[in-house]
């Protein structure tokens, strides 16, 4: 659209025509579409476990249906027993502890990141994006009139980035640091010393973070996921936690998540939901309150089930040629490094980028994966493997197939 177009001739605000479409749902809407006209596609695109909600947490949505006290209006900032709920769970899993009042229920994640963006940030303030990053963190900064500032790491350091790299891309509009372990795309985990190093590092600069839980029970091995909030009191006055039952429970299509932070925030961010969305549907959020109230029983065996996929998955992948696959040590996704096979021949085909090498695993092997462009790292690749083992073994090995035919 040229930049003389007139407001009235333009159809689309700037601000909206900005937003690149999430590429982790376009990638699984196609695999789906495909699936549906009776192709065999094996899609390892969306972030979704395979399981189904624990039954307890749906009986209790089917109670909360039929409760008429659930038919109506209820606070824009959720439903105060869910809230102080989500303290006692906070405090049970995190050992972070706070008021019910420092609580925000959301619709998802994605609403709590977009609300706590929204209520941080001026137009021009700078906020630092460790990536590889998930897709919606910098579209949500660019809505909320931010401007995202990109720190690489790659799998030299385990996707990990360094109080250095941090310092380095530091400047005088830099007001938010985003902070996120268990990570979305790579599976990297920030340990207690990094972890406290970082929030040291932002404490005294005086820097806002915001920390992205939502994966916290989704690790593997020795790692262990702490709080960044926890290990580090100082940071607490200018800390946002954000997470959800999205993953935890297998609730992805539930949609509930939450913010906690300082008390003028949480007013902040629950009066612009007020306006945005009011309160989030009564039925899930009773369904979120048996889930954090309850035991961890299922993601204990959701965990072992991805637990060995995971080794899979890097043992498949790092049997083909040219493929480099270090092993996540959380959430459930594996972020290859692809770039020794990028222009080279594979059945007529010279992928440049992994956009093209994923759209050619796309229609020559009907498998869905995500190219690196899209978490802002190009030359990789994320595969899900939260999906059924027989599912993973076959969409790796067709690809294994067609990567090992890769010629100069």
């Amino acid at each position: 659209m040229s930049a003389a177009t007139s407001p009235s001739e333009r159809r689309v605000s700037a601000r909206i025509g900005a937003i690149s479409e999430s590429a982790t749902l376009a990638v699984d809407a196609k695999a789906k579409a495909l699936k549906a006209a009776g192709r065999p596609v094996i899609g390892f695109g969306a972030g979704e476990p395979d399981f189904p909600t624990p039954g307890y947490i749906v009986d209790a949505a089917v109670e909360a249906c039929r409760n008429p006290k659930y038919h109506r209006y209820t606070p824009a900032g959720g439903l105060p027993e869910l809230k102080a709920a989500i303290a006692e769970k906070t405090l049970r899993d995190s050992g972070y502890e706070v008021d019910p009042s420092q609580i925000l229920v959301t619709n998802g994640g994605k609403q709590a990141i977009y609300e706590a963006f929204a209520t941080l940030l001026d137009p021009g303030d700078e906020v630092i994006v460790p990536a590889p990053y998930w897709t919606t963190y910098p579209e949500s900064i660019r809505l909320a009139g931010g401007v995202p500032v990109e720190v690489v790491a790659d799998e030299t350091t385990g996707y990990r980035v360094s109080v250095e790299q941090l310092e380095a891309a530091r400047t005088e509009r830099t007001k938010v640091v985003l902070f996120v372990s268990p990570s979305n795309p790579t599976g990297a985990v920030y340990g207690e010393a990094e972890t406290e190093a970082i929030g040291r590092w932002a404490v005294e600069h005086g820097l806002w973070v915001m920390t992205d839980e939502i994966y916290e029970h989704l690790v593997y091995g020795d790692a262990t996921s702490v709080s960044l909030p926890a290990v580090m009191p100082e940071l607490r006055d200018k800390c946002i936690v954000v997470n959800g039952v999205a993953k935890t429970y297998a609730m992805t299509g539930w949609r509930v998540g939450w913010i906690i932070g300082p008390k003028d925030i949480v007013k902040a961010a629950t009066n612009l939901q007020s306006h945005a969305t009011s309160n989030v549907s009564n039925v899930a959020q009773v369904a979120a309150l048996a889930a954090v109230s309850g035991p961890l029983d299922a993601v204990a065996e959701m965990r072992t089930a991805f637990d060995r996929r995971r080794r899979t998955i890097v043992r498949m992948l790092n049997e083909i040629e040219g493929v480099v696959c270090p092993e996540p040590e959380g959430a459930f996704y594996v972020y290859p490094s692809v770039k020794a096979l990028l222009g080279k021949e594979i059945r007529g085909k010279r992928p440049a980028d992994s956009v093209e090498l994923a759209a050619l695993i796309l229609d020559e092997v009907e498998v869905a994966v995500v190219p690196g462009e899209a978490f802002g790292t190009p030359g990789y690749l994320r595969l899900s493997y939260a999906l059924g083992d027989e599912d993973l073994a076959e969409g790796v090995s067709r690809v294994q197939k067609l990567l090992g035919e890769a010629r100069d």
